[in-house]
């Protein structure tokens, strides 16, 4: 058995606590923030996807120059580029890389920034051209010759598929969604699965809706899976609090939302986030402000859950055994950033996955 750790890295400094510091696009503080993930042990780091965010597969380039063996996780919504130039940018991408690419597919759950981007098609349109989009994928990464397509959404002919991934098994799909139809087409065609950090029981729910979801699919084997947390260590539990209050009240504070960061921390009357995911959470913090071992919900409920947004609170020896209880369960991915993005990628690697690490090698040898 093995656990991959993602961490997420970005172009500026910038979170929930933390104003934007420094130019949009800031060469040396990615270089720096991708370095210290590869030298804390992370297996891969996710770059994000927005209208108003640097294009991310750039930034990608630019990271990987500059490291070694960290893996990157370029998210990406179907539908603004063809899935053919999709399919050869990134294997383009795998080529320099040697093979350290994988994709995370963000259908989109935000209509305003689907619109943004001149993207008006609803959310079930949205996710059935996803499917067709990666449908086209994987054949364009595979096929022999040329590959001509007529769908409801894509149509090419005689495609030439010259450049393919240097990855034997093919690029990685990693894939996020928690409504219906993000399962049905995950199930479908993801690698990886992925979730925002829920109550263990909930978590399992959505696993094995993933599960049946690929079995439906006619797939043999489902998708790995993939939680996100947003740790808060401290030496003692007490210290570990206190720093978790501190980060409550920075997101609370009057500029402490960022909501071009965040998304609104409030909504009109009668609104609902649109997201599925960010509804779980909501729910999730409506029943309690702590579940099982150490998952802390007011961190979510600040933001309206605009993105993983529950915290894992306590030493580093209680985040790790909460992080191996999901482990028990079935997951296999965990994605952890900070609210201190940089210093809390330094203290995961230095405190946190050692502990995790060590106890899966025990498990194995035992």
């Amino acid at each position: 058995m093995t656990v991959e750790f993602i961490g997420m890295i970005g172009a500026q400094h910038v979170s929930e606590i933390h104003a934007a510091d420094g130019p949009v696009v800031n060469p040396t503080f990615l270089r720096k923030f991708a370095q210290a993930h590869e030298a804390a042990g992370f297996d891969r780091v996710l770059i994000g996807y927005g209208s108003s965010s640097p294009e991310n597969t750039q930034l990608a380039a630019y990271a990987a120059a500059h490291t070694e063996r960290l893996g990157f996780l370029i998210a990406h919504r179907p539908g603004f580029v063809a899935p053919t130039l999709a399919a050869r940018t990134f294997a383009t991408a795998d080529h320099l890389t040697g093979g350290r690419i994988a994709v995370h597919i963000i259908t989109g759950g935000n209509d305003a920034d689907q619109r943004r981007d001149g993207d008006y098609l609803g959310k079930d349109e949205r996710y059935a051209r996803t499917d067709e989009y990666l449908d086209v994928l994987r054949r364009v990464w595979t096929a022999e010759g040329p590959v001509s397509h007529e769908g409801a959404h894509y149509r090419f002919e005689d495609y030439n598929a010259v450049v393919r991934p240097v990855q034997q098994s093919g690029i990685p799909l990693y894939f996020g969604g928690s409504s219906e139809a993000a399962l049905r087409v995950g199930g479908k065609h993801a690698d990886v699965y992925a979730m925002w950090g829920e109550p263990l029981a909930q978590t399992a729910e959505q696993i094995a809706a993933v599960r049946k979801a690929a079995a439906d699919a006619g797939r043999s084997e489902p998708p790995r899976i993939s939680v996100s947390f947003r740790p808060i260590l401290g030496a003692t539990e007490e210290q570990a609090w206190e720093r978790a209050h501190r980060i409550l009240d920075r997101i609370n504070a009057p500029r402490g939302g960022l909501a071009s960061f965040t998304g609104p921390k409030t909504l009109k009357p009668g609104q609902q986030v649109a997201n599925v995911g960010s509804q779980r959470l909501l729910a999730a913090a409506e029943a309690g402000e702590l579940h099982d071992r150490a998952l802390w919900t007011p961190t979510a409920a600040a933001t309206n859950a605009a993105g993983n947004s529950t915290a894992l609170v306590g030493t580093p020896e209680t985040v790790a055994a909460a992080l191996l209880d999901y482990v028990d369960i079935g997951v296999r991915t965990l994605l952890i950033r900070g609210y201190d993005p940089f210093d809390d990628a330094v203290d995961y690697g230095r405190e946190l996955i050692p502990l995790v690490r060590q106890e899966i090698a025990r498990r194995a040898a035992a």
